[in-house]
């Protein structure tokens, strides 16, 4: 688990330094999404899909 969480960290400030200095490229997409895979894996992934989930619900209801 203390292998995981540093990696997502890691891999949060490589995301952020990615979007901050040069804008999204092919391989900064791929850093995103490893990203994503090592979040998964933690303790915060219910929270964040709930919240997605809350998220779309909300944006599912608005109507034009």
């Amino acid at each position: 688990m203390i292998l995981s969480i540093s990696g997502v960290v890691l891999l949060a400030i490589v995301v952020f330094l990615f979007f901050k200095k040069d804008g999204l490229k092919a391989s900064h997409a791929i850093v995103c999404a490893l990203f994503g895979f090592y979040l998964a894996g933690t303790a915060i992934a219910p929270s964040i899909t709930a919240g997605g989930a809350s998220l779309a619900g909300l944006l599912g209801g608005i109507k034009f």
